[in-house]
């Protein structure tokens, strides 16, 4: 009888990946102020909040030269919660309903808020006419799970019932966001076919937070290194479940790798560095999409950290990771119409 041990996951993988060339000078610079592991003591937390909303970018930025016209609205949130906020950026240029990009920002679940990422997506968008609404939702540790998936739901049911009134046409709703918003978005998607919501035209996965279990051969391959690395990624886990975090009692609608079933869902772009935490959660959940008989397309970036492209977006992979976002929303938006 065979009696070798099964070597856990940290002892299956090699060293780690390295770095784009040009991505590197730039992770060093932002690691002098934003280490891997920043967001795993949680006494940073108030520091790294005040950090990350400090200098807000200019209303042109939203505006963008008179392209968008930008207002906030406060709606219902969750029954029984808060009212939410949405930012709303409308194209001037168009008059028929347009299509719409309901955002769900990034954060690790744990900071940000609804502008964060906007002007990004906002410069991706501006000659498509299409919409944008980015929510605010209720961050953990204050507000565990479920309230800031719930109060993203009741902005996204929110958006669809009053797309007459916003000029956008309700058939074409694309969710979206980066890292924690990403994950949170595929939760949308998730919800929105479970409980019969509005009928998303496609979900945009910008390296994703999905897999509460933080146990995948990238996490450890990648740990101290980059940016949110397996420290920060457990805490952000932790703040957003408590003492459920790696349990089987994790819904899918918090972590989405939890889902059994990823059947019936709108179409999904997802991307993600190869040199990042992310990687193989997001690899294997795009390879989950294929073998529900889905639609995704997946994009790894060679030497990429997490957010490289929103940190160093001059490098040349990050530049091409940004190109690469608006072909498929192209194709998705022309499929729809044919």
């Amino acid at each position: 009888m065979n009696t070798t041990p099964v070597p856990d996951t940290a002892t299956l993988i090699g060293p780690p990946v390295p770095f784009d060339p040009e991505l590197a000078p730039a992770l060093a610079a932002i690691n002098e102020v934003l280490p891997p592991d920043a967001f795993a003591d949680p006494a940073n937390l108030t520091h790294l909040r005040e950090m990350g909303g400090g200098e807000q970018p200019p209303q042109e930025a939203f505006t963008r030269g008179g392209a968008f016209a930008v207002e906030e609205r406060t709606v219902p949130g969750p029954e029984g919660a808060p009212d939410i906020s949405l930012l709303i950026c409308r194209p001037t240029r168009v008059t028929a309903p347009t299509p719409v990009i309901y955002h769900t920002h990034g954060g690790g679940m744990i900071s940000g808020d609804r502008r964060g990422s906007v002007p990004e997506l906002l410069g991706l968008i501006d000659d498509m006419g299409i919409a944008l609404v980015s929510v605010e939702y209720r961050l953990a540790p204050e507000t565990p799970h479920p309230g800031p998936v719930e109060d993203c739901y009741a902005g996204l049911l929110w958006t669809a019932a009053h797309a007459a009134e916003l000029g956008i046409d309700p058939a074409q709703i694309i969710v979206a966001g980066a890292s924690a918003g990403g994950g949170l978005a595929a939760a949308l998607a998730l919800m929105a076919r479970d409980r019969s919501g509005p009928a998303l035209l496609a979900q945009l996965l910008m390296y994703p937070m999905l897999d509460d279990r933080n146990d995948t051969p990238s996490a450890h391959q990648m740990a101290g290194l980059g940016v949110w690395d397996r420290a920060s990624n457990q805490a952000g886990w932790g703040a957003l479940l408590g003492e459920a975090r790696g349990t089987d009692s994790v819904s899918p609608y918090a972590a989405p790798a939890r889902a059994t079933d990823l059947s019936g869902l709108p179409p999904a772009f997802l991307d993600v560095g190869s040199a990042e935490t992310f990687r193989d959660e997001v690899v294997a959940y795009a390879s989950r999409i294929w073998q529900a008989g889905g639609h995704a397309e997946l994009h790894v970036w060679p030497g990429a950290f997490h957010g490289f492209d929103l940190m160093a977006p001059h490098a040349a992979v990050s530049q091409d990771a940004f190109a690469a976002r608006g072909p498929w929303l192209r194709r998705i938006l022309s499929a729809e119409n044919r």
